[in-house]
């Protein structure tokens, strides 16, 4: 059942292929601090901030049209800008998993394994509004029913997501889902940040991950099951430094619930935070669309456009028994959340 108790109003973002519409809203906090969702991926289209002259940037990669977010899906590397990412996000390696001494092959969309929910995932689904309230927080809830075999995967899954706006600066994101079986469950959000504004590049702004060690992969990025301890290392962020063109590692989250990452502009003075209950941040900078497709404004990005924290378990974690279980037995509830915190300093 739909609940509305806000003024944000729908409009209409574009139809699908099959002529179902795609609608966009707008939540916004005391401070003008503005995100707007779509309902194609319970995707983040924008997040704008204001800054201390008063001008608003817009800290989120995107695009202006739908048929170009269904379009990014063919490109060689889908950017998946700010759509939510399920059944599991990451790799699984040679898309197979084993549950209840049973063989699952899911669909193959990452040279032979799977990635961020196979060939149709979360991020290409229509979802339905849920709720839409400005009670204290100003938040959206979208639900999507994925299907017991979709994709491979077992079990009818009932998936929410809730986004929220505090009037401390902070996108709220809390995921809950059910099924009817057991199943695998990691979800993540997949925004690419820049706090120069979405038209910039990184290379000015400095990151901080609260980790000491970091999953050891492959050269097709597959964890070996190992930890590789950060000590002399060069993706040790302990200490900030400025954000590396190439990156896209899984970092151990040790205290969960305090700052597991930063991002900062000396810029715009601005300064963001990540807090997650979950055991990971796969930090990843990207964003390129291969001149194939213009971003917001018609922006060409590129490989250091921005930076993703995805917190979430582990990829590949269902193959390894010394990484947190993503199991999530039948009836019962998955729950996850991540804040972003945007300060000016």
């Amino acid at each position: 059942m739909l609940h509305h108790k806000t003024n944000a109003q729908a409009e209409i973002f574009g139809s699908m292929p099959d002529g179902a519409t795609v609608y966009s809203y707008e939540l916004s906090n005391q401070n003008g601090m503005k995100l707007k969702v779509i309902t194609y991926g319970a995707t983040i289209t924008s997040l704008k901030i204001q800054l201390e002259n008063g001008h608003f940037i817009d800290v989120v990669l995107g695009f202006d049209t739908l048929n170009d977010y269904i379009k990014s899906f063919e490109l060689k590397s889908p950017p998946y800008f700010g759509a939510t990412i399920g059944r599991f996000a990451g790799r699984i390696k040679n898309s197979t998993f084993s549950l209840n001494q049973k063989a699952i092959c899911l669909n193959k969309n990452n040279n032979n394994h799977s990635l961020h929910g196979g060939n149709k995932g979360f991020s290409q689904k229509l979802w339905n509004i849920e709720s839409i309230n400005d009670d204290m927080n100003s938040s959206i809830t979208l639900t999507y029913a994925s299907p017991d075999g979709e994709e491979n995967y077992p079990g009818n899954l009932l998936v929410s997501v809730t986004y929220s706006l505090s009037n401390q600066n902070e996108l709220i994101i809390k995921y809950k889902a059910v099924s009817t079986a057991d199943t695998i469950v990691n979800l993540t959000h997949h925004s690419y940040f820049n706090l120069d504004g979405h038209q910039s590049n990184l290379s000015e702004q400095e990151l901080f991950v609260n980790s000491n060690l970091l999953l050891e992969t492959d050269s097709e990025y597959i964890p070996s099951g190992n930890y590789i301890n950060l000590d002399n290392h060069a993706f040790d962020f302990r200490e900030t430094k400025k954000c590396p063109s190439k990156i896209d590692n899984t970092f151990v989250v040790k205290n969960q619930n305090t700052i597991a990452a930063s991002l900062f502009s000396k810029n715009n003075n601005l300064k963001m935070t990540v807090e997650t209950n979950q055991p990971g941040v796969h930090i990843y900078v990207g964003g390129n669309c291969f001149n194939l497709l213009k971003g917001k404004g018609s922006t060409d990005y590129d490989a250091v456009s921005g930076i993703c924290f995805e917190t979430q378990n582990f990829p590949d974690a269902p193959n390894h028994s010394n990484f947190p279980s993503s199991i999530l037995k039948k009836g019962e509830c998955y729950q996850h959340k991540t804040i972003y915190k945007f300060r000016i300093l």
